[in-house]
This record gives C-alpha cells, sequence and structure tokens, in this order.
C-alpha cells in the first residue's frame, strides 16, 4: 500500500441515492411547472451540485429558480436519502481493510454533508471517517480541489501519498487540480473512455476490482 489516504466521491463511487434523488426532481419539476425529467435524465446529472443539474437538465439558470428547486427538493426528500441510499458490492468492506492497513479514508462529496454523515452512520462507517466534507462546506464546488484540499490537510498527509477514488470526469479534474493521483470507479454513467484526457492511475470496474488493485482482501 503506497497511499497513506485514500479519499473518495459519494455518489455513484461508494453509493446509489438514485430513488430519493429522482423523487426529488420530480417533485421540484411538478412544483414548477417543469415537464417531468427521465429516471436517465437525472441519472446522468447525478454528481453535480443540485443547482447545476436543475440548469443541465433545464437550461434556466436564474439564482432564483435555482435556489427554489433546491428548497422543493429537499421538502421532498428531507431525510428519506440517508434511508433508501444503499451502498455498492465491498464499499464496506473496501472502508474497512483500508483502515485495517492504517490508511485514513474520508468522502469530498457535492452532496450535503449532514446527508453523507446518515448515511455513513447508518451502515457503521462514519466512525472510521478522517474526514467527511458536502457540497454546503465548501465555496467553490468540484472540479475545484476546495474541498479536497480541505481533507488532505485535515488528515495531514502528502499529496504524493493521497489517492482521490471517483465516478466522473469532475472527480477526475478535481484529483488533477489537488495533485493528487486519481482511480476511476465505473459505477455510474460514465464510460471509461472519458477518463482517457484526465491522468488517472486505475480505473475500476467496481469497487472489488479496486481493492484487489490496492492489494487489499475484502
Amino acid at each position: 500500500m503506497d497511499y497513506q489516504a485514500v479519499l473518495f466521491d459519494f455518489d455513484y463511487t461508494l453509493g446509489d441515492a438514485t430513488p430519493s434523488i429522482y423523487e426529488g426532481f420530480l417533485y421540484g419539476f411538478e412544483k414548477m411547472g417543469y415537464p417531468s425529467p427521465s429516471l436517465e435524465a437525472v441519472r446522468q446529472t447525478i454528481g453535480l451540485m443540485l443547482e447545476d443539474a436543475f440548469t443541465s437538465l433545464t437550461g434556466e439558470a436564474s439564482p432564483d429558480k435555482r435556489n427554489a428547486f433546491r428548497r422543493f427538493f429537499h421538502d421532498k426528500v428531507g431525510n428519506s436519502q440517508a434511508e433508501k441510499t444503499t451502498l455498492f458490492p465491498g464499499a464496506a468492506e473496501l472502508i474497512r481493510a483500508l483502515c485495517d492497513e492504517g490508511v485514513q479514508v474520508g468522502v469530498v462529496s457535492s452532496k450535503r454533508s449532514t446527508t453523507l454523515r446518515q448515511i455513513l452512520s447508518r451502515f457503521g462507517l462514519l466512525e472510521r471517517m478522517g474526514y467527511v466534507t458536502g457540497g454546503e462546506l465548501v465555496r467553490r464546488p468540484k472540479p475545484d480541489p476546495e474541498g479536497l484540499n480541505a481533507g488532505i490537510t485535515a488528515l495531514d498527509v502528502p499529496k504524493k501519498a493521497v489517492l482521490y477514488c471517483g465516478d466522473t470526469v469532475i472527480d477526475a479534474e478535481t484529483a488533477q487540480n489537488a495533485g493528487v493521483d486519481f482511480a476511476a470507479v465505473l459505477n455510474g454513467t460514465t464510460p471509461v473512455e472519458a477518463f482517457a484526457p484526465y491522468p488517472h492511475v486505475y480505473a475500476a470496474k467496481d469497487l472489488p476490482s479496486l481493492a484487489r488493485w490496492l492489494g487489499l482482501n475484502i
């Protein structure tokens, strides 16, 4: 194990919150008078800030409407996202194996930190985390490296000993902007060829594959 810290994106990297996210989009679009988006269209936006996902699907860039969508989304979803989210196979085992090897772990996501903590706590993983940050805790969202850099500072590890893992090219850009290694995890909607322009040390078809590449038995 060459890494002292492994940090993860959450949505489509460690876990799948699609059902509750889609419910929130359907409700928000109905309340605001927009046609219902398809499930696949929403899936393509998962990992973006909610406001950016709204703009991507509607073309509407008004700050008031972007903020209104976030309010409607959370009115509908509430705490149900934490209750309905599932982890991908191998996620819990990978995190525990890393910790058992003395590697620090954390999550850098665009999802709200309160929701992240609820999910991680539900699966008994929050106490394993050395760092958790969400989109509301940074001034500049990914691919700006603000959140990732803050995690590296908090964990007090050199950047050459950090691996960031994510499912989108935004995550790849974030790692590149922070100056750390990146591993793609192909649990989401981004195909492997999309990562070709970005530096990456590995592209894992799933989390057990990532664990094997890291030399871990899970």
